[in-house]
């Protein structure tokens, strides 16, 4: 293949070489034979033979050269056979993998749309699209598939990688041909074409099913099984945050340590299925009576804490007040279609007034919310306040 001389230039030189070997033959055989066989009758016969001899001669060359070259013709072909057969082979291997895959396999160009000039089978069922609705942007692009701040993301980490001749792997966001969302992770690597050219090839697998996973672990590491609130961690997380606001720009930040009364006598009368229908209506019913800013979480068995930011001491007063009336207004459902009565002790403490870390925050809620069950219960008591405790019905 790399020989620079075509078959008409070998051929011809072939066809040369034997015009001149046979005009010389012919030439000089002729005066050879005159001189060293001067009688006509033995000059004839010599004649005769030197053409024969020729002839054989040339057939024998002639031979040599076809045998030579069909037997490399049958071995060529012969290798093209075997190759194309591996070939077949290889791509019916490939084709089935691909089509196996539990995503797809793609090929496509470097640019804004990740237009796509292959799409294995497995498109389908991923993404809602037959392969060829994707390929060469059909009926839509597969980047429009990507939300728009993924879509910028991905376009720079794969940048990076093409820049480190590296292998870049993403987590994104899918929008299918039905509507529904999907989580998919990409691997894959560019490759330069024989014009220069960039492509990108990889695979695209659906790990929807993780990332739910991976949700549910985070919120089972936040919340309460039980109620749904923060849980004793994340609320302290909270309170942590919410007081560096308020220090940050001098507001007031208010905490209700909640306590329920005598809880533990629906646990022994009704049982602890009971008891914990009571705690989930209750903990909506805190979650739904105080603002979108409000954190509400469950400390500990009774015990609920909220985090009311920028909240002063008079007005934390008044919601924890609005809260326990509203308690003692709705009594709770114990699952099986009975209610019971039900009130909660409050204990009031706001920054900075009565302390000014969460440690100490906490512990003067709490403190104040005995107080309020020494006072009798169903009330609200201010931390170190000991003479403003409100019992209003």
């Amino acid at each position: 293949m790399n020989d620079n001389q075509t078959p008409l230039r070998r051929a011809s030189w072939a066809a040369l070489v034997y015009l001149i070997a046979g005009v010389a033959w012919i030439a000089f055989s002729d005066s050879v034979a005159e001189a060293w066989f001067p009688d006509p009758e033995t000059l004839s016969v010599v004649q005769t033979w030197k053409g024969f001899f020729f002839v054989l001669t040339t057939g024998l060359v002639l031979f040599a050269v076809l045998f030579r070259q069909l037997a490399k013709d049958r071995a060529l072909l012969s290798l093209q056979h075997s190759q194309r057969q591996a070939l077949r082979n290889r791509e019916r291997q490939l084709q089935v993998l691909m089509d196996n895959l539990p995503g797809m396999a793609y090929r496509c160009r470097y640019d804004p749309q990740w237009t796509m000039l292959f799409v294995s089978q497995g498109c389908a069922s991923l993404t809602g699209y037959e392969p060829e609705e994707l390929i060469e942007n059909r009926v839509t692009s597969y980047a429009s598939l990507m939300d728009d701040e993924d879509s910028e993301r991905i376009f720079c980490e794969v940048k990076a990688a093409l820049a480190n001749d590296e292998s870049f792997s993403l987590e994104y966001g899918l929008t299918c041909k039905d509507g529904s969302r999907i989580w998919v992770w990409e691997r894959g690597r560019g490759v330069e074409e024989d014009d220069g050219t960039i492509v990108l090839e990889g695979i695209v697998l659906d790990i929807t099913d993780r990332k739910e996973l991976e949700t549910e672990l985070e919120e089972l590491a936040t919340r309460d099984p039980l109620t749904g609130l923060f849980n004793r961690r994340e609320m302290s997380k909270v309170l942590e945050e919410e007081l560096e606001r308020a220090r940050r720009y001098q507001r007031p930040m208010a905490l209700l340590w909640i306590d329920f009364d005598h809880f533990k006598d629906v646990n022994d009368t009704y049982g602890h299925a009971a008891g914990d229908s009571v705690l989930r209506s209750v903990s909506r019913l805190l979650l739904g009576s105080v603002r979108s800013v409000d954190s509400v979480g469950r400390f500990g068995g009774e015990e609920f804490v909220i985090v009311l930011p920028e909240m002063d001491l008079d007005e934390a007063r008044d919601t924890a007040e609005r809260l326990r009336r509203r308690v003692v207004e709705a009594p709770q459902p114990l699952g099986d279609g009975n209610t019971v009565p039900l009130t909660i002790s409050v204990g009031v403490a706001v920054y900075p007034e009565h302390a000014q870390n969460a440690a100490a925050l906490c512990a003067a809620a709490d403190k104040a919310m005995y107080l309020a069950k020494d006072r009798g219960r169903n009330c609200v008591a201010m931390a170190h306040l000991h003479d403003q405790v409100h019992n209003e019905s």
